[in-house]
């Protein structure tokens, strides 16, 4: 059945109704009683219909499917269906809602920026990245415009030439960005930054690495050529012939520490490589520490060793090399009949290791770049000690994977220390005695 035949039979079976009771009252009593109880019932079911038209209304002005009132007569299918299109809008808006606090939820958690604005620029919304990378607030800045708030001439620039299908590299805060704008809807756009200042950090780092590794690599091939041309060209005498020999030995030495340091610190670095840690007997490693650091010293220097800690947890041929790197830099860059004290030790919070000479020492400004690659206080005496550069760079990884931490005080003219840290969950406890039956 059609719709209409749905809502007016019901209506005129009830006028019927109406008049039929209207007309058995005028045949039984006259036509004025009649005509009085047909008016009461016609005012009484206009006042049931006004009532609903009321109620309606207020519902309105509030819709909830809970809230919407029963209905009699026509209003019982009017007010059916506009139960069932409340509560499908309701299921739609908790559906939206949800979907908005996952969009939300997932736009927190992105590490890039974004923001949407409207067409004329104006801040509508911006994920926490954005306000990082930015310097915004959403709960400050919404409804302001993006240019005022982010003041640069190159972004004012990209905006204003309008050329959206190539990104902005964006110099701002301090931090290096990649801007792009997004148009979308009809009076939307979005704005995406993408921060590339770590990634470009370690591009340099890398493009610094291989240019002072090949500059490295240079000098000693440099030498061993020169003279293996001369060799080949000349006749030379013995003594000429062995002078030269002894120098390209060292210099062959020389790129073989180097190349031996780089492989060390390329596997400290990689994610390939995990620390697997072992008992460390502490005592058998400071003792070689000393020898090798006695040899190296050939008698030039007083070296003093003090072993007053218990042993650690870790990779005894990282922590070795670590140590090791240290004691030798003392004896290189401390002048003859200086002094070198090595010292193990139980502390507070952990062990540590110091090594104290009475060097050469380092002007504070050199400090803080001691373990970056290659970075030499004074290239001239690196290469009179034979030193790779790269050392305490080893120093620094091996204790970033012990979880350790590398202090250094120094003044020039009075020597130096090197203090390592480590923590006390690397302490290692011997196990408890075999239980005897």
């Amino acid at each position: 059945m059609s719709p209409k035949v749905l809502f007016w039979v019901p209506v005129a079976l009830r006028m019927g109704f109406v008049l039929a009771g209207v007309g058995l009252l005028w045949w039984w009593f006259d036509a004025v009683s009649a005509l009085v109880a047909g008016m009461a019932v016609l005012i009484a079911m206009l006042v049931v219909q006004l009532n609903y038209l009321f109620q309606l209304s207020g519902w309105l002005d509030h819709p909830q499917s809970s809230k919407l009132p029963d209905g009699w007569g026509a209003w019982t299918g009017i007010f059916s269906r506009l139960y069932r299109l409340r509560r499908d809008d309701e299921k739609n808006q908790a559906e939206l809602t949800e979907w908005l606090a996952r969009f939300r939820q997932a736009m927190h958690l992105l590490p890039d920026g974004v923001v949407i604005m409207d067409d004329v620029l104006f801040l509508e919304w911006c994920n926490p990245a954005a306000e990082e990378h930015l310097g915004l607030r959403h709960d400050r800045d919404k409804g302001m415009r993006v240019t005022n708030l982010v003041r640069s001439p190159d972004f004012m620039d990209y905006l204003i030439l309008g050329r959206y299908d190539q990104p902005l590299t964006l110099s701002f805060r301090g931090r290096k960005l990649i801007v792009h704008i997004i148009p979308f809807e009809n009076r939307r756009q979005i704005l995406v930054t993408h921060d590339v200042t770590e990634t470009q950090r370690a591009e340099m780092m890398r493009r610094d690495f291989i240019a002072n590794a090949s500059h490295e690599l240079r000098t000693p091939l440099t030498v061993i050529v020169g003279f293996l041309e001369i060799a080949a060209s000349e006749q030379l005498d013995a003594k000429t012939r062995e002078a030269h020999l002894k120098l390209m030995t060292e210099q062959g030495h020389r790129m073989q520490n180097l190349i031996e340091d780089m492989l060390t610190l390329s596997r400290l670095e990689s994610v390939d490589h995990p620390m697997r840690p072992e008992h460390v007997d502490i005592r058998k490693m400071m003792e070689q520490i000393e020898r090798d650091a006695q040899a190296l010293s050939a008698g030039k220097h007083e070296i003093v060793l003090e072993v007053r800690g218990g042993d650690v947890m870790g990779a005894y041929e990282e922590l070795y090399s670590a140590f090791g790197n240290l004691a030798s830099n003392a004896v290189r860059y401390t002048p003859a009949g200086g002094k070198i004290r090595l010292c193990w030790e139980d502390t507070d919070k952990g062990v540590r290791f110091m090594v104290q000479d009475s060097g050469i020492g380092i002007s504070p400004e050199h400090i803080s770049r001691l373990t970056e690659r290659f970075y030499r206080v004074d290239k001239s005496r690196s290469r009179e000690t034979q030193g790779t550069g790269l050392g305490l760079a080893i120093v620094k990884h091996v204790l970033l994977r012990h979880s350790g931490t590398l202090n250094i005080t120094s003044e020039p003219g009075q020597g130096s220390t090197f203090i390592v840290n480590l923590p006390k969950s690397l302490a290692w406890a011997p196990p408890p005695p075999a239980l005897t039956a």
